[in-house]
């Protein structure tokens, strides 16, 4: 592929900027990342295991995943109705990046939150200073 061919990723209108943004949003990895735990999640399991997501942020996520063809949403005639969500053949190709992920956040998390904490620091020092300039 020629480099002049590639898609500009900055690009607002991206089509593979817009792909990566909709999945990998606050909840979408939780949500795909959870539904490797088990083959076939019920929603009230789903908010279980992701005990800080609302029923409405967690629906919309469901169905953002589900129009994206990575997530399949199963409805079984029964009364109430039953509704298991899944990853599909698309969704389960995106487990081996997901793991690869975790791992890196397991192996630098604490690195992570070390600068954080030094970032923190600093900007209240600086804040201090300048109240005590001013």
């Amino acid at each position: 592929m020629k480099r002049s061919s590639l898609i500009d990723a900055f690009d607002p209108k991206c089509p593979i900027r817009n792909i990566l943004a909709r999945f990998s949003e606050k909840w979408g990895l939780l949500v795909i990342y959870t539904l490797t735990l088990k083959p076939k999640t019920r929603f009230n399991e789903l908010r279980k295991e992701i005990p800080d997501i609302s029923a409405r942020m967690l629906s919309a996520t469901l169905n953002t995943l589900v129009a994206d063809g990575l997530v399949e949403r199963h409805s079984y005639n029964t009364v109430p109705p039953t509704v298991e969500y899944s990853l599909s053949q698309i969704g389960l190709t995106l487990v081996p990046y997901l793991e690869s992920l975790i791992g890196w956040a397991k192996e630098y998390g604490d690195d992570i939150m070390a600068h954080r904490l030094n970032s923190q620091s600093k900007s209240k020092w600086m804040m201090k200073s300048e109240e005590n300039a001013g």
